[in-house]
């Protein structure tokens, strides 16, 4: 793949070539917060933000989807079909962009999920590189998912008088090749500029966990019985937020909805969440994780230790959100940094 330049005040023609063959998505004002919304052109966009109140996930796994209709009395749904819009995602994150990846692993995994395989195949992500760090929630440096990798088809990274997109699809290279406002220079010569806004870019990260993020699963093996999950417990009102908000949770519950003359209804998928006292109850009220603490637990095991083991994957990409969402002022940095502190003094 390649690299070009964009002149600034192209942007906004960049935008108006995306929505000639799809809808455009990208980070917009709402009050004192940002999110994903459709746009109709450049003016619309906040290309420096904080983390929108949702991730870009919910374009590709909806917070509620319809799984079909069916009939009383049929043993299968009858009707299955999926609305697909094709979709650009402008200006995400780069920590956004790994929490797609995350769940391109999860719904990809063997069987695959036909209802977000087909969705995310329509879509296409144009990234904006963050040149310093979001707020103090944010720990994209100790995840590592603060410079882009992968699972973009373009990225935008601010280079004073112009941008540098960096084009890694065959889609990203349609949309170049379709228009005179990419400018093809020497890639040596951009890749060498690019190279020296990143190094300057590096000096305004900082560290904010206790311990490297390979080591964490280490720490979270010793400390499944830490005192700082009790404290975490403590605090917790079981509301939800951290996982509604959080780009990686993929929980779902299945529901049926029946019409009023009970001929037939409508299966649905709706987002649900760990973090919920009924989550884990099964027949006969039995409760796996009937303790606020425990709940609290699982979900940053699933985040930093059950993933790595399963996808060889962090599934926390350091976005901030669920510390800016939680009502009770958990913050993800304080619970880490302690249970890393009770590791090292076990």
């Amino acid at each position: 793949m390649r690299y070009v330049y964009l002149e600034k005040g192209d942007l906004g023609k960049f935008v108006d070539l995306l929505k000639l063959k799809r809808r455009v998505v990208a980070p917009v004002a709402k009050e004192n917060k940002f999110v994903f919304a459709e746009i109709d052109g450049i003016d619309e966009v906040s290309m420096e933000y904080i983390p929108t109140i949702l991730p870009p996930k919910k374009y590709v796994f909806p917070q509620t989807e319809s799984l079909g209709t069916f009939n009383m009395g049929d043993t299968k749904i009858s009707d299955t079909s999926l609305e697909i819009i094709p979709t650009a995602v402008f200006a995400a994150h780069t920590c956004d962009i790994d929490g797609l990846e995350c769940l391109d692993a999860v719904f990809h995994d063997d069987p695959a999920d036909p209802y977000y395989k087909k969705r995310r195949k329509s879509l296409i992500i144009i990234g904006y590189e963050c040149m310093a760090p979001c707020d103090e929630h944010a720990t994209c440096f100790d995840m590592d998912t603060h410079n882009p990798k992968a699972g973009y088809d373009i990225m935008i990274t601010d280079a004073g008088e112009k941008f540098i997109l960096h084009v890694n699809s065959n889609e990203g290279e349609t949309l170049v090749d379709a228009s005179s406002i990419f400018r093809k220079e020497d890639e040596a010569r951009i890749k060498a500029e690019l190279k020296k806004v990143r190094r300057l870019k590096q000096e305004k990260f900082k560290k904010k966990l206790d311990a490297d993020f390979m080591e964490l699963p280490k720490v979270f093996d010793a400390m499944y019985n830490g005192k700082t999950w009790e404290d975490v417990g403590k605090k917790c009102v079981s509301c939800g937020n951290c996982t509604a908000v959080c780009p990686t949770c993929y929980c779902f519950d299945i529901q049926d909805e029946v019409k009023l003359d009970v001929t037939g209804g409508e299966r649905k998928r709706i987002w649900d969440s760990c973090q919920l006292e009924e989550f884990a109850e099964v027949s006969g009220g039995e409760n796996f994780r009937e303790e606020r603490a425990s709940r609290q637990r699982h979900r940053y095991y699933r985040k930093f230790n059950y993933s790595i083991k399963k996808f060889k994957k962090s599934f926390c990409t350091g976005c901030g959100r669920c510390t800016r969402a939680c009502v009770a002022d958990i913050s993800l940095i304080e619970t880490v940094n302690d249970l890393t502190k009770e590791f090292k003094n076990v």
